[in-house]
């Protein structure tokens, strides 16, 4: 049998999804994102008027990643017991790695791309100024683990 969405009832209504009859079970998801940006931009970024960006789009993506229930309208809010956003500089742009993890009926994977996703948007709303041609790419989930449907890995491309 195909596999459906559960986001929808019978009727095909939006519907959150009951996870009252799963068992709270350790569960962990990883997503990660790319800022490409110009040299230039990349130079300047230790002279940030505005403050480290990438301390300051660290921070961001771990409040963000509490308050994913509150922008995914079907997400449940969880009580994560760890929120990391690491942020690297490389060659072309910046690379950032989020890891989270909770004790739940329902796993984090909205969580970790929301975590990606906002600390990727305010490196750009740092940076915006040097150059708006900066470029958001590859949020993607990387790894999950836990829950009925076990692991996940992103397979290498």
């Amino acid at each position: 049998m195909p596999k459906r969405l559960s986001h929808y009832d019978g009727a095909g209504r939006a519907r959150m999804v009951d996870v009252s009859g799963k068992s709270a079970t350790k569960r962990e998801a990883e997503a990660s994102a790319f800022v490409a940006m110009k040299p230039a931009v990349l130079a300047a970024l230790p002279k940030n008027p505005k403050g480290d960006p990438l301390e300051i789009a660290r921070l961001a993506g771990i409040m963000a990643a509490k308050r994913t229930s509150e922008l995914i309208p079907l997400c449940h809010p969880l009580p994560l017991s760890l929120i990391d956003v690491d942020l690297r500089l490389c060659e072309n742009g910046v690379a950032i790695a989020s890891k989270v993890t909770t004790t739940a009926e329902t796993g984090v994977e909205m969580e970790a791309l929301v975590a990606a996703s906002v600390a990727a948007l305010t490196v750009y709303d740092m940076c915006k100024a040097l150059d708006k041609g900066i470029e958001i790419r590859e949020i993607v989930l990387d790894r999950k683990n836990g829950g009925k449907s076990g692991e996940y890995r992103r397979a290498k491309s």
